[in-house]
């Protein structure tokens, strides 16, 4: 059994408040005992105007805050998977919401970039979001091997295409990491259903930080950061303020669950 961890921030417009918020937090996942810490979706940014990311935007392996990454997981001692940065992308004004993954000895392991881009109207609530005008969308999926199992990457919106986390399962993933700014009135609606949705479905563990509170360009975020077992068991959940959820993680435990339930060796669309 091995301790991980979903960390909890209300970030803002200042990178380096962000970092230093984050620091304090790994610390203190390092001092729980957790082998493992997700950060949530934009730690190091929620900015004013989407298109401000660009400004902040780092090439793959080199910039302030991967550099900050990397030296917090050697200080800490901590494998890190690190919500989303923003990476350079083809177009100037737009970036990759990437997710990079760190060891415990600084090293990057692995990069994921956002797939599924928020382009979606609240008409209800008077709420409009067009993430692909500040982003550029990803095209590959990724997943890394860790302490506590191999990790399916995804990033919030990606949540509500379970495609994404089937083709991880196939992968060999074993649990999944949704670092994510999920607003109030989707979060308050979908966020934890969705969750252990893509647990149960999968028989696998889901570590899900988020981000909470006020920001920047009036946006409010839902919080509720969770981990989810294999059985869709909710073992830890913070629901509001900066802070962390942790958990004990059994390497083992999808294995033997996917063996005594065999759903999904029971798959038969592949095949039709």
């Amino acid at each position: 059994m091995m301790r991980a961890a979903a960390i909890q921030m209300s970030s803002q417009s200042d990178v380096q408040g962000n970092l230093q918020l984050a620091d304090r937090l790994l610390a203190d996942v390092a001092a729980d005992g957790c082998v493992l810490a997700a950060l949530p979706e934009n730690f190091a940014l929620m900015p004013g105007k989407g298109r401000d990311k660009a400004r902040h935007a780092e090439q793959p392996g080199q910039g302030p805050i991967q550099d900050f990454l990397a030296d917090a997981a050697r200080r800490h001692g901590l494998w890190i998977v690190a919500g989303s940065i923003p990476l350079d992308s083809p177009d100037a004004n737009r970036v990759y919401g990437a997710c990079p993954v760190y060891d415990a000895d600084g090293r990057q392991r692995a990069m994921y970039r956002k797939i599924h881009l928020f382009d979606v109207k609240l008409p209800d609530r008077g709420e409009s979001y067009q993430e692909s005008w500040s982003m550029y969308p990803g095209d590959e999926r990724a997943s890394v091997d860790t302490p506590i199992g191999r990790i399916g990457l995804t990033i919030c919106y990606d949540l509500r295409f379970p495609e994404l986390y089937r083709a991880l399962i196939d992968d060999g993933a074993t649990v999944f990491t949704v670092p994510s700014a999920f607003t109030r009135a989707t979060g308050e609606a979908h966020w934890q259903t969705l969750l252990r949705a893509r647990a149960i479905e999968n028989l696998a563990y889901v570590i899900a930080p988020g981000q909470t509170g006020d920001h920047p360009d009036n946006r409010t975020t839902w919080g509720h950061s969770v981990i989810v077992d294999p059985w869709g068991r909710v073992l830890g959940e913070l629901a509001g303020g900066d802070g962390f959820v942790a958990a004990y993680i059994d390497p083992e435990l999808p294995g033997r669950i996917r063996s005594e339930f065999p759903s999904l060796s029971n798959r038969r669309l592949n095949s039709l």
